[in-house]
């Protein structure tokens, strides 16, 4: 069924206005009102206005403010919609429940190929390791839980940003160690690789998990020396990583709050 916009079916002013109990905080509640015009659908100014009884310039002003922040963005029709900040939130909110599914993978993963083993979310410009596995014994590339590294660099930023829609994919190549080709091999083949992009020496191969909607939300990934992964280590761990992968992008089709809570 076709969303309605604002404007087609969407609340009147009054009874948007009951919607929630205002928190007394004028601008958080005006915001919010503006954010639960659009959950019937893309609206324009006018529509946004009608739908809220907010003055023009006011939601205008915050319209703009949570565009910039992400909140908000515009279609190609220049209607506003809701933003991609909302959808990492969402998609933080279900880190538990993916990191729970994840560990025995990511234990079989660094088992079967000797290499430390990580899942990694994007959290606005930032990557975060959310789970690992690392390796025992011998040199390793440590990446404890909680470390943010660059979305510029690394197999596991190449896997976060090659299916992105095409402004935050031209954003996102901007100042990165990898190039367009790179990405479009990446969504060729279904799996990264890097070779010293994030740090000297340091190989990896990542992997996409996609929730119930198809949407990447993670990447799974194996790093470690050059030396022991060689310098085509997409060619000896690629497979391992991709079954990885899959094994976490089926258990999130089971459960679908990992991605939606």
């Amino acid at each position: 069924m076709a969303q309605k916009t604002a404007a087609q079916g969407g609340a009147s002013p009054e009874g948007l206005a009951t919607l929630r109990s205002p928190s007394g905080i004028g601008v958080i509640d005006k915001s919010v009102m503006i954010m639960d015009a659009l959950e019937a659908g893309p609206a324009t100014l006018a529509q946004l206005v009608e739908c809220t009884g907010l003055a023009r310039p006011t939601v205008h002003r915050l319209a703009s403010a949570l565009v910039h922040h992400r909140f908000l963005a515009r279609d190609v029709r220049g209607r506003y919609v809701i933003g991609s900040r909302m959808e990492e939130l969402a998609t933080a909110a279900g880190d538990d429940q993916l990191v729970s599914a994840a560990g025995p993978i990511l234990l079989k993963l660094r088992d079967v190929t000797g290499e430390s083993s990580q899942i990694f979310r994007r959290q606005g410009d930032a990557r975060v390791c959310v789970a690992s596995a690392e390796r025992p014994i011998g040199l390793r590339d440590s990446i404890p839980v909680g470390t943010q590294l660059s979305m510029k660099a690394g197999s596991a930023a190449q896997v976060l940003l090659a299916w992105e829609d095409h402004e935050r994919l031209v954003e996102g190549l901007q100042g990165a160690r990898f190039t367009p080709t790179v990405l479009a091999g990446v969504r060729r083949r279904g799996w990264g690789e890097s070779l010293g992009e994030r740090e000297a020496g340091v190989a990896s191969v990542s992997a996409p998990v996609r929730g119930p909607s198809g949407r990447v939300i993670a990447a799974v990934s194996i790093s470690g020396p050059i030396e022991r992964l060689s310098r085509q280590p997409g060619r000896k761990f690629a497979s391992s990583v991709v079954g990885a992968a899959h094994q976490l992008t089926e258990l999130v089709r089971i459960n679908p709050e990992t991605e939606l809570k």
